[in-house]
C-alpha cells in the first residue's frame, strides 16, 4: 500500500478524496467507489499501487491509437478497480471484481520496457486514473529513460490531478462514451462534463484519440452519435483520430452485439466531423486504414494489427503533401490547423 495524494482530512476520522469528480467521503476502514482508496486510521492509502493484474505487450493499435507510432509494441499495465459502474463493462474481472494480482515496482516496469524493446508503458486495461500514484511515479522514470507513456482512460479526473500528470504523458485515448449526461448518470454512475473538460485539458498536452463503444438501444441514436462527433470537432478538432467500437454482451447486459450497419451509420455520422474515424472490434471495408482527408490517398493501411506505411513522407500525404496529425519517430505531434 501507499498512502494516496488528492485528499484532505475531515472530522471524526474521515478522508475526503479529491482525486476524481465523486469527492468520495469516506469514514474509517472504508473504500471510496473506485474500491481502490481505503482510509486507514484517518489516512488514505491506495490499496492497488504497485498491484498488476495484467502485464502484457501490446500493438499500440489495441488501445486503440492509430496515429501514435503506428506498427509498434507497448508494454501494457492494468490493476483492478474503477470509478465508475458500467453494467456492460467488457472488461469487468478486474474493474469490477477483485482478482489476483502480482507486484511489480517503476523501477521493474521500466526495465521490462526496456528489455522487450517497448515504445514505452500503458496504462491500460482497467481505469489508470484510480492507479494515480503509481502511474504518476512510473511514468515520471520511464520518461527520464526516453520512455512514450500512454493513458487508456474514461477521463473521469479532476483537473489538478490531470495536470500533474500531464506532462509526462505522450498520448491518451479517452472513452467518451455518450453525448447524454443521462447516459453517464445513470449507466456509468458519473458525469460527462468532467469527461469532456479532460479530454480539452490533455489535448493541450498530448496526444489525444477518442473511443465510443456503440451499444444497441443506449448511446446508438443519430443525435448521440452526432452529439460526440460534433463536440470533439468543435472544442478540440476535426484532426482527433476517432474510434468508434462494438459492443458485445458483457457483465449485467444481454443486448445483442452492435450490427454493423449500426457502426457504418455511426461512421457516416462521426465522418460529417472528423477527419479520421475507424470501426473497432469487426471486420469492415474502409474501417481501419487512414487516408489523407485532402486527397484520399491511403496513409496507413491496416489488417487487424499488421500495419503498412503506404502514402507517408514523414507526417505528409506523399501524394499532395497535406500535413496528417501522426506522430512518428522523429516528427513533432501536430497542432491543430497545422
Amino acid at each position: 500500500m501507499h498512502e494516496a495524494m488528492y485528499y484532505e482530512k475531515r472530522q471524526g476520522g474521515s478522508v475526503q478524496c479529491h482525486l476524481c469528480p465523486h469527492h468520495c467521503l469516506i469514514k474509517p476502514d472504508e473504500r471510496g467507489r473506485c474500491r481502490a482508496r481505503e482510509n486507514q486510521g484517518g489516512t488514505l492509502f491506495s490499496l492497488n499501487y504497485g498491484r498488476a493484474t495484467s502485464v502484457a505487450m501490446d500493438p499500440i493499435e489495441k488501445k486503440p491509437l492509430y496515429h501514435f507510432y503506428p506498427g509498434t509494441d507497448i508494454l501494457s499495465l492494468g490493476t483492478f478497480g474503477c470509478n465508475f459502474q458500467c453494467p456492460y463493462c467488457q472488461n469487468w474481472q478486474i474493474s469490477q471484481g477483485t482478482p489476483m494480482s502480482q507486484e511489480i515496482t517503476s523501477d521493474q516496469a521500466v526495465a521490462l520496457a526496456r528489455q522487450r524493446r517497448s515504445i514505452g508503458i500503458a496504462y491500460t486495461y482497467n481505469e489508470p486514473i484510480i492507479w494515480y500514484e503509481f502511474v504518476l511515479h512510473t511514468a515520471r522514470k520511464a520518461a527520464a529513460q526516453g520512455l512514450k507513456n500512454v493513458l487508456v482512460t474514461n477521463g473521469f479526473i479532476e483537473q489538478e490531478p490531470l495536470r500533474e500528470l500531464l506532462p509526462v504523458i505522450d498520448a491518451l485515448n479517452v472513452d467518451v462514451k455518450s453525448g447524454s449526461p443521462a447516459f453517464y448518470r445513470e449507466l456509468c454512475k458519473g458525469r460527462l462534463e468532467p469527461v469532456l473538460a479532460a479530454v480539452e485539458t490533455a489535448a493541450q498536452e498530448a496526444h489525444v484519440e477518442v473511443t465510443t463503444l456503440v451499444i444497441p438501444g443506449q448511446n446508438d441514436s443519430d443525435e448521440d452519435l452526432e452529439a460526440v462527433a460534433r463536440w470533439v470537432s468543435e472544442h478540440v478538432g476535426r484532426h482527433v483520430p476517432a474510434h468508434l467500437s462494438a459492443y458485445t454482451p458483457r457483465y449485467r447486459f444481454t443486448a445483442p452485439p452492435t450490427p454493423l450497419q449500426t457502426l457504418q451509420r455511426a461512421y457516416d455520422l462521426f465522418a460529417r466531423h472528423l477527419d479520421y474515424v475507424y470501426l473497432g472490434n469487426v471486420m469492415a471495408r474502409d474501417g481501419s486504414d487512414t487516408r489523407c482527408p485532402g486527397c484520399g490517398a491511403v496513409l496507413i493501411r491496416r489488417s487487424g494489427y499488421h500495419v503498412e506505411m503506404v502514402g507517408l513522407d514523414g507526417a505528409r500525404c506523399r501524394a499532395c503533401g497535406r500535413p496528417c496529425p501522426v506522430v512518428l519517430e522523429g516528427t513533432r505531434r501536430v497542432e491543430p490547423g497545422g
